[in-house]
């Protein structure tokens, strides 16, 4: 979805709208939520090195905030789940690579959960799907993105332990 002239000045008026658009990252031409996705990885290396009860306040946090900023962009906006909105994609894709924390990891690990968060985020099997569907406002944009990030984070898990298993890690 492109933004009219009005509707970007209001989004990037408003800390809350830099916050929700991914610092700006969401208004790529194409592709807003992988390149919010992309975007989310830069500070996930500095809050990896948090132990990890941070790390889990951080993006509880962060989603907190997401439920606020994203409501509030939704309301000024009038759109239901706008494609610029990325906020859910950076907690989203924290959430993903829960696994790769506090150990060293190869980067077809971090590839792989960017991957594979994409694709529940994008395929959106139940129960994103549902919650795509079925909550609105700001907890809505978030939480499809949540549960995408878990679905991504168990799949991921899953791969390691194979590799490790296989003595491909």
């Amino acid at each position: 979805m492109k933004l009219d002239p009005g509707q970007r000045g209001v989004l990037l008026r408003d800390p809350a709208g830099w916050i929700a658009c991914g610092f700006g990252s969401g208004l790529s031409p194409r592709a807003p939520g992988t390149a919010g996705s992309l975007a989310a990885l830069l500070p996930w290396f500095a809050l990896r090195e948090l132990p990890w009860a941070w790390y889990l306040a951080a993006v509880a946090l962060a989603f907190a905030l997401g439920v606020r900023v994203c409501a509030r962009v939704v309301a000024k906006l009038r759109i239901a789940d706008p494609g610029f909105v990325v906020w859910d994609e950076f907690v989203g894709q924290w959430i993903a690579l829960l696994p790769l924390l506090w150990l060293p990891f190869a980067w077809w690990q971090l590839v792989a959960g960017f991957a594979l968060f994409r694709i529940f985020d994008i395929v959106k099997p139940w129960p994103v799907s549902w919650a795509d569907h079925n909550v609105g406002g700001g907890l809505g944009v978030m939480l499809d993105d949540v549960i995408a990030g878990l679905y991504a984070a168990l799949v991921l898990a899953v791969l390691q332990g194979l590799a490790a298993a296989w003595g491909l890690s």
